[in-house]
């Protein structure tokens, strides 16, 4: 008999068009980003089911991360806290999530793959995260 305590559902590199930056004219231009989510939670029951309702449709994550992104900000610190806020919110049985936003060609004057913020949240399940 297996218990499984916890897994994860997660997307990788979803590759976005988006309009965040400290400068004005990153907020004008715009640049590529990168953004992983990675969420926690209790599987057992969709390993059983079969259905959909009983886990994490990567689906709608994306959605959020869309509806996040679209959303100009001017720090990548933001826009992450509101996705993970978002997620947690629509899926109140995700014990943690991780989300991770890479600027691909950030204007720093330096030759990189990219630069950006992960942020790990714990939801709380009192109504937010922590």
């Amino acid at each position: 008999m297996m218990k499984t305590c916890a897994g994860h559902i997660f997307i990788n590199d979803l590759r976005l068009y988006a309009f965040h930056g400290v400068l004005p004219q990153e907020r004008i231009v715009g640049g590529n980003y990168s953004v992983d989510i990675d969420v926690t939670l209790d599987l057992s029951q969709a390993m059983v089911s079969d259905r959909v309702e009983d886990t994490v449709n990567y689906a709608t994550l994306l959605d959020i991360v869309k509806q996040e992104m679209d959303i100009p900000s001017a720090l990548l610190e933001h826009v992450a806290g509101r996705m993970a806020e978002q997620i947690c919110c629509r899926f109140p049985q995700i014990e943690e999530v991780i989300v991770r936003i890479t600027k691909i060609n950030p204007p720093m004057g330096a030759e990189t793959k990219g630069a950006g913020v992960t942020i790990y949240l714990i939801n709380d399940k009192r109504g937010g995260i922590s």
